[in-house]
């Protein structure tokens, strides 16, 4: 999975948004204001994606797939940062994408999920 699918997926989740909170080559997928994916777009050579996940199947994760490593820069716990031209298939980092993007609507207060019309 490249860079630009990776992106476009991102993208299609609702009320998604894009930003550059940390400098020009880090991006990073909101929704509610909340972090759930960064994608550096400098590591051409060896593209990753950091992604929130549960903590026991993080660690599953990491033990299945070289691909799948620790946060870079995040809680270890709760992040993995996926290569994507690795051992990961495709249908898997979407499901991670997937579920990072639950966790973080899950964690929104209920009137937040309201006016979003996620509830």
């Amino acid at each position: 999975m490249n860079i630009e699918k990776v992106r476009n997926y991102c993208l299609s989740k609702p009320f998604v948004e894009e930003t550059f909170p940390f400098d020009e080559v880090t991006l990073v997928f909101k929704v509610a204001n909340k972090m759930f994916a960064l994608l550096p777009l400098d590591e051409v050579d060896d593209p990753g994606i950091s992604l929130k996940g549960d903590p026991e199947i993080n660690i599953e994760y990491r033990e299945q797939y070289e691909g799948i490593n620790p946060g870079y820069h995040m809680n270890k716990k709760h992040w993995n940062t996926v290569k994507l031209e690795s051992d990961v298939k495709q249908d898997l980092i979407k499901n991670m994408i997937d579920r990072s993007y639950e966790l973080v609507v899950e964690s929104l207060p209920k009137k937040v999920k309201i006016e979003l019309g996620l509830m």
